[in-house]
């Protein structure tokens, strides 16, 4: 058998193995659901003031007058064949509503990470090997204020500077400006969609309300890669190859980078996986400070109608990326260390 059967084979089997994972949170997030307080069939029913006639009406056409069990058995069916029900706030099915916001959140998922990645990778590099210097405790110091720093009031004091102080940054009021019209769709990312289209004022304009939501979200993740990067490659430093390589006489700059960065990247990967999934679940507030219209956002307004299906929609949605970004950084280990197994 090939390489690459094998491979698609393990992959095959670390996906079966996490399916039991997604059921039990979807079994969990529907049930949790369902004890919240509020009556989607009142808020839905035209407001408190509606008739028992009317909101028992609206009960039925949500199937919320069925056992629990039922409602959970069709819940699961309808999810089993892609249907993830209709937003009542919005009137889609939400798989629209996702597929319609999700690219939103992971453009700017992505940028944020690019941009942590850009500087917390050096700084933690350049703390390791001045540990114990002014420089490290300037890097330290950094990553105590972005773990202390909420996002909404670092992505609030960005806009007061840049945008109503010094006036360079657009308003923050969504991915575009309102005088430059949307690309064709073609990825829902915004900088690949002008780039295909060759409209390149309108991706400088999608790129500069891109910047601000991706720096804030970039300040809350910056402190664990840079603290994860310092203590890999203090520990690369001081292991035995690295001294072997330092007595060969090998030249400085090597040593750190094809030596111990290459053996300090594992875990840095690791915290990768994790920070990416957390910060496309958790960056509502960044989308509610800049308007953007991202998945997060979206299933916040249908918590707060008690809208049941977004909000169950988004739930296992992101237990699935959590997931593929497991296998992923599974994979991207043994393309690291092939002495590590993906298994």
């Amino acid at each position: 058998m090939s390489l690459a059967a094998t491979t698609a084979r393990r992959i095959g089997r670390r996906f079966v193995s996490s399916l039991p994972a997604l059921v039990g949170v979807l079994i969990f997030t529907f049930m949790l659901m369902r004890v919240l307080p509020g009556d989607p069939a009142v808020f839905f029913a035209s407001g408190p003031n509606a008739g028992q006639a009317e909101i028992d009406m609206v009960r039925k056409q949500m199937g919320l007058d069925r056992p629990m069990y039922e409602q959970l058995v069709l819940y699961g069916r309808d999810v089993a064949t892609g249907d993830l029900g209709r937003s009542l706030t919005t009137g889609q099915p939400v798989v629209d509503d996702v597929r319609a916001r999700l690219p939103a959140s992971l453009e700017l998922t992505f940028c944020a990470l690019l941009i942590a990645l850009l500087a917390a990778v050096p700084l933690g590099i350049v703390a390791a090997l001045r540990a114990g210097s002014l420089i490290d405790h300037l890097v330290r110091m950094l990553c105590v204020a972005g773990v202390c720093v909420p996002t909404f009031v670092s992505g609030l004091l960005l806009v007061y500077v840049f945008y109503y102080k010094l006036g360079i940054a657009p308003d923050p009021t969504g991915r575009l400006d309102v005088f430059v019209t949307a690309p064709p769709r073609i990825t829902g990312f915004l900088l690949i969609d002008f780039a295909v289209a060759g409209d390149f004022a309108g991706w400088w304009s999608a790129a500069r309300q891109l910047v601000l939501p991706a720096l804030t979200m970039a300040l809350f993740v910056l402190a664990p890669i840079a603290r994860i990067t310092r203590a890999s490659m203090l520990a690369a430093l001081g292991s035995d190859f690295v001294r072997t390589a330092r007595s060969l006489g090998m030249a400085p700059w090597r040593v750190t980078l094809v030596y111990a960065l290459r053996n300090a990247i594992l875990p840095v990967l690791t915290i990768l996986g994790i920070v990416f999934s957390t910060m496309l679940g958790a960056n509502v507030l960044v989308e509610k400070v800049f308007s953007w219209p991202g998945v997060a956002s979206y299933a916040l307004d249908a918590l707060l109608a008690s809208d049941y299906a977004p909000v169950q929609g988004f739930v296992l949605l992101m237990a699935s990326i959590f997931v593929l970004v497991n296998l992923t950084i599974d994979i991207l280990y043994s393309v690291c260390d092939p002495r590590v197994s993906i298994e």
